[in-house]
């Protein structure tokens, strides 16, 4: 991590181009197992694949989904059953379900994760999630976190998953940093204009590097690294984890006089 170039780190922890329009594509990455993946239905319908890295006959035979939509108003079918999904919406699927995309205008964005047990599908509004505000605007770190699977309310096996929006005005996210040893974090970065950035800092504390990320692009967290960013505009991004367990407050925070 400390000695690798620009190059070497985008292609060990970046991932682009998950929207392919008319496609679903995704990466696993063997930290904590998680899938990452997008689909973008266009016109058409979309099935979740269970890809041969996957090793079972459909993609939740040992798994849970969560989804949320970056893009448009679409549908994702769940065992034939339809949950509408608006901009920012988000959706937990259980273990052992099939699932299926559509909308022309809607791009969702996806993470599984190992299951050991079967909970209910369930839709999350949005809007009808109600934020943490965290951060100050002096602190230029002012966000609001909307927590769709952390670990209470809604039951899951490993994964969680939610949104954070930075309010205009302010640049940073997740700062102060921390870590958690045993999950890996994901984080997409959504809703940035086509000129806008995000600084993304990485590594363990004290030897930190970045990647510079555009909109609808994903980073891998690994257990061992602090997450963190800045943009240079408005912009929102989704998390998601996986691993040992799935109690939200098991983290350790990271003192800035460390990194």
């Amino acid at each position: 991590m400390e000695t690798a170039t620009s190059a070497e780190l985008r292609d060990n922890f970046l991932v682009p181009g998950l929207f392919r329009p008319g496609q679903v594509h995704g990466v696993y990455t063997h930290d904590d197992r998680l899938v990452i993946g997008g689909a973008v239905p266009a016109e058409g319908q979309l099935e979740l694949p269970a890809w041969d890295v996957i090793g079972t006959d459909t993609h939740l035979e040992r798994r849970e989904l969560g989804v949320i939509n970056v893009g448009g108003a679409g549908h994702v079918l769940v065992d034939g059953e339809k949950f509408e999904l608006h901009h920012l919406d988000g959706l937990f699927v259980g273990r052992g379900c099939e699932v299926a995309f559509e909308g022309a205008d809607a791009a969702f964005y996806f993470v599984s994760a190992p299951a050991h047990a079967t909970y209910p599908t369930t839709h999350l509004s949005h809007p009808e999630v109600e934020p943490v505000a965290l951060g100050t605007p002096s602190g230029a770190n002012e966000r609001s976190l909307y927590r769709y699977a952390w670990g209470q309310e809604l039951e899951t096996s490993v994964l969680q998953f939610g949104v954070t929006v930075i309010a205009d005005g302010s640049v940073w996210n997740t700062f102060p940093p921390h870590l958690h040893d045993r999950r890996t974090e994901v984080y997409l970065y959504v809703d940035l204009d086509e000129d806008d950035r995000v600084f993304h800092f990485m590594g363990q504390p004290g030897a930190t590097r970045h990647l510079v990320m555009r909109n609808r692009e994903a980073v891998i967290s690994p257990p061992w690294s602090i997450h963190s960013g800045a943009g240079t505009g408005s912009y929102a991004f989704i998390w998601a984890m996986g691993g040992e367990n799935n109690a939200y407050t098991d983290l350790s925070p990271v003192a800035l006089e460390d990194l």
